[in-house]
Parts: structure tokens; sequence; C-alpha cells
């Protein structure tokens, strides 16, 4: 995947891991459209990025999905990669609300069921590009659950079985490429309700991105989503040669 001359779509780009991505991607050439609920912080995220455009709205609601979909086609046409970033966590104990129900639906909306409609409406505009990409942000809860997010982990294997089916479906193509990005723990203000001052700095994902889009390298864990990948690779290659 060529990684300057793109117009990428940043879901969640105002702050945290969107913003840190928009940043790397901006410095390497690239025209960057964020997107947020918050207009005010899209506004400040802007000062930070050069020439680029924001575009507000909740993707976890259908109209505004789909107009947002339609202004990209419409009126930034040039758009070549989407990066659905945005996402939605509740950290809580099972034993201390009466409410999980309502707390994954939120999350398994806002982090599945929205991002498969948006890529799903974006899709035939990216397969008019020579060249393309869906990248979704995963988690390192792709590979288990932790008791104080204990629904949150369920919507990202969700998202990971999905990101995989996708790959499959067009790889044989080859105009459209999709990437998965697995960070672990991260500082931001996302994460700070479960500890998230202890994880790596987001710019560490968004450079791990940045080489997996220049090597194509469609999985990428990061941090200590390493470890998890590795280990699973190596139980992979011993059964194969079982």
């Amino acid at each position: 995947m060529k990684t300057t001359g793109n117009t990428i779509f940043i879901s969640g780009g105002s702050a945290g891991i969107g913003l840190a991505i928009a940043k790397k991607l901006n410095e390497t050439g690239n025209k960057i459209i964020i997107n947020g609920r918050n207009e005010d912080r899209l506004q400040r995220a802007l000062t930070e990025l050069k020439d680029a455009v924001a575009i507000q709205g909740d993707l976890s609601v259908e109209t505004d999905r789909i107009r947002i979909a339609e202004d990209l086609k419409t009126n930034h046409h040039d758009v070549n990669i989407i990066i659905n970033n945005a996402g939605a966590a509740f950290g809580y104990l099972l034993s201390e609300t009466t409410n999980a129900h309502e707390k994954a639906m939120i999350e398994m909306n806002t982090n599945y069921f929205a991002i498969i409609h948006f890529t799903e409406l974006m899709i035939p505009h990216l397969l008019e590009k020579e060249e393309s990409a869906v990248v979704n942000v995963s988690s390192i809860a792709v590979y288990g659950s932790h008791k104080f997010l204990p629904t949150y982990g369920a919507t990202k294997a969700a998202l990971h079985s999905y990101t995989t089916a996708l790959r499959k479906t067009y790889e044989e193509q080859q105009k459209l490429q999709v990437y998965e990005v697995y960070p672990p723990l991260v500082n931001t203000d996302f994460s700070a309700e479960i500890g998230g001052a202890a994880g790596i700095a987001p710019s560490e994902v968004a450079d791990e991105l940045f080489i997996g889009l220049e090597n194509n390298l469609f999985d990428i864990p990061v941090g200590d989503t390493k470890v998890y990948a590795n280990a699973i690779g190596e139980a992979m290659a011993k059964l194969v040669q079982a």
C-alpha cells in the first residue's frame, strides 16, 4: 500500500489513537479527513494538522453514517482509505451493575455493527480507486476479556472475525486491502478509567500502522499484543507440523 498521496478518512480522529494516526499520515504526505462527535474537539485537532478537513457526526447513529458516507463520496471523491477507529468501552464489574446488557449493546453497536454498515456504504466507492484500503482498529482484547471490561472484548472479537472475512472476500481482486491494528492499553482519555496512564503512547500505534501499510502487513499487533500474536503463530506452526 502506498503511504503517501492518499486521502484518508479517520473516525474518532479528533483525539487519542485517531489523532495520532492522523498526524503520522499527514506528516507523510497524505490528505486527512477526521471525524468525531464533538465539533470543538475537531476544530482543535485541525490546528495540529496541515490542510485537513473535519466532518462532525456520530457513526454509531445510522443517519449520521449515511450522511457522512454521502459527504465523502460527493465532496471528497478522492478518498481511498478509511480507518475505522471510533469505539466505545465501559469499564465495570459484572457483579456491580444491573445494566450490563445496555452497555454491551452500545459497545457492540459502535465497535461492530456501525463499522460493518459504514464500510459497506464506502466499499463501492473504494473499489473505483486504483488502490484502496480499509483499516479496522481492533484491540488486544481480541485475545481475551478482562474482568473490568467484561463485554468490550466480545465486540473486538466480532470485529476481528468480520475483518478477516472482508480481507478474504477481496484478496483476489487486489484493489482493496484490509488491515487490522491491535493496540494494547494506550494512554488516552478514552482509556483513563481503566488505567490508561500506564499504557503506551498513541504515537506508537500510529508508527506501527505506518510500517504495516508500507510493508503490506495486514495484521498489525502493537506493543504487548505482539506477545499474544507470536504465541498464537507458534502454536499454529506446531499444529501444521504435527
